[in-house]
């Protein structure tokens, strides 16, 4: 791995270099990825291009343009503390994307990578008629990235966005305003709905903590650099998703529908509620662990759901 920055800077001149030479830095040092990215190649095009500001999606000819010794230099010490740091590139960059959009994002909230973007995107079709979508609920909000991207797809719905970390809702709040969507997206502190009005809700999204205390110690350096509280779950990764499916048959809509991401959990899910007919979305980007139930059954299986939670 080279050390010197001297002959860094003068041997390396353009952006593909970096790009290049970030990747080759990335591989050697075995980083993880997931954060956005899945690939050393991909993480470094990241870092190197929101670094210049830059699109992510540059015409290949401005790749060969040829950097200031200022901007080799600021890459050479952000490329380095990728690597002594293990934080994720979004920290380091304090930009995310989800659903076609910018997030600012830090270490109080979790990196955006949810697949449900995809069915942000896509409107939640066909599960509801996006002309009746009124009000969208999104627990666990995080950045607020699920929340601000249900707002684009659906402007005449009002959203609400609830986290139980203070923290976390003071990086939405900056994210709310970079999007001004002040007037549609509000936040609430709250464990999932105990604070909340008595509203039903045409969609109920979240992406909650579901990873088990024992996934979660053998999870690589750059998932420890996320908030814990954002991540683990008791009763091995599916306590919160529970808690949710208990509660959300008194704030769905008669066509509502309920959406919660489980990821790794999503067996110990199934398995513990074997007689639910839990719908697994299937993603063409990519990604598993999401769920859809709706308000109908939702309310039929009540029962289950109780008799699970311990």
């Amino acid at each position: 791995m080279l050390t010197d920055n001297a002959d860094i800077v003068h041997s390396l001149t353009t952006i593909r270099d970096y790009i290049r030479w970030a990747a080759s830095q990335f591989s050697e040092a075995e980083l993880v990825y997931g954060h956005g990215t899945l690939t050393a190649l991909d993480d470094a095009a990241a870092l190197v291009l929101r670094v210049l500001h830059q699109p992510y999606d540059l015409v290949d000819f401005y790749l060969e343009s040829t950097l200031t010794l200022v901007e080799r230099e600021k890459l050479i010490s952000i490329i380095k503390m990728r690597i002594s740091t293990r934080k994720p590139t979004a920290y380091l960059t304090q930009d995310a994307r989800f659903a076609s959009l910018s997030f600012y994002v830090d270490e109080r909230v979790l990196v955006p990578r949810s697949p449900i973007a995809e069915l942000i995107l896509e409107q939640f079709t066909p599960w509801v008629d996006a002309e009746q979508v009124y009000r969208v609920l999104d627990l666990c909000t995080g950045s607020a990235c699920i929340a601000i991207a249900c707002a684009y797809a659906f402007p005449e719905a009002q959203v609400d966005a609830v986290d139980l970390s203070e923290a976390a809702l003071e990086v939405a709040a900056i994210n709310v305003e970079k999007h001004q969507l002040e007037g549609q997206v509000q936040l609430w502190h709250s464990d999932l709905f105990e604070a909340l009005p008595e509203e039903r809700y045409d969609i109920i999204v979240s992406n909650p903590p579901y990873v088990s205390i024992e996934e979660w110690q053998e999870l690589s350096p750059e998932f420890h650099n996320e908030p814990k509280m954002g991540l683990v779950a008791e009763q091995e990764g599916i306590q919160l998703a529970l808690r949710i499916l208990i509660d959300a048959a008194e704030y769905l809509s008669d066509q509502g529908i309920l959406v919660v991401e489980v990821g790794s959990s999503a067996q110990t899910l199934q398995d513990t509620l074997p007689n639910v007919p839990f719908f697994w979305l299937d993603f063409e980007r990519g990604g598993d662990g999401v769920f859809l139930l709706t308000a109908e059954q939702v309310n039929q299986f009540h029962s289950l759901f109780k008799a699970a939670l311990i």
